[in-house]
């Protein structure tokens, strides 16, 4: 094995469906809009995985290992090792009257979530709803085509990787400062980020797995958000 759980790497991937060779995620930009699967609000290119943490799917994460930097390798899933094989059982018929009653204007191809659970209108008809609480890729062999682009082992480097990925802001934008005597970690995020939609989500989610994964480094995480004059 060529890296080991915990090692925190940059890899590029994309995800295709077998059957139909249709692309349902990427980190190439280029790839993303090609196949109108573009999201303006996120971080294209290389993305940090920390190896046991199942940020991709488990079994490709275990292909990974065994990769060295700047290797590419594809990775076939059967539907068994990516989102499990459909269940009919998880077919629900509802009576519209029902989502009416709720206020609900439901319409074919719609998500709509009942008792805790999200599922796929698939049919409306005769007053009932057909409600597929299958995962949209359930039944899918998946390809994912991979590439280590390098392992990254300065801390500082960590850090502002993985504030990147929680916070979804490029990397080069962030600053990172960090004082070994007080164990303190300052992300420095750019004013134009700071009205972003759930940055309060991100900030938790990115102080969680800071607290994780630098244990013993990071006792205190701090957030500074410059917003600079414009120019007349």
């Amino acid at each position: 094995m060529v890296f080991s759980k915990g090692d925190f790497l940059l890899v590029e991937y994309t995800v295709r469906v077998k059957d139909t060779n249709a692309v349902i995620d990427t980190t190439d930009a280029e790839l993303a809009k090609r196949e109108n699967i573009f999201e303006s609000n996120r971080v294209y290119g290389p993305v940090l995985i920390v190896l046991g943490k199942n940020w991709l799917n488990l079994h490709v994460e275990e292909e990974i290992a065994k990769l060295g930097e700047n290797e590419e390798w594809e990775i076939e899933l059967p539907p068994e090792k990516a989102y499990g094989e459909r269940d009919p059982g998880k077919v629900k018929v509802f009576s519209l009257r029902e989502f009416q009653r709720r206020g609900y204007s439901v319409g074919v191809g719609d998500v709509v979530e009942i008792g805790g659970q999200r599922g796929i209108v698939k049919q409306i008809s005769g007053g009932r709803v057909v409600v597929d609480f299958n995962h949209p890729l359930a039944g899918k062999t998946l390809i994912y085509k991979v590439k280590v682009v390098r392992k990254i082992e300065e801390f500082q480097d960590k850090a502002k990787h993985l504030a990147s990925r929680h916070l979804k802001i490029p990397s080069d934008e962030l600053g990172i400062e960090y004082s070994e005597v007080d164990k303190k970690l300052v992300v420095k995020i750019p004013g134009k980020y700071i009205a972003r939609e759930n940055l309060g989500y991100a900030k938790l989610s990115l102080a969680a797995d800071v607290f994780d994964l630098f244990k013993e480094q990071v006792t205190s995480l701090m957030f500074q958000e410059e917003i600079k004059k414009q120019s007349s």
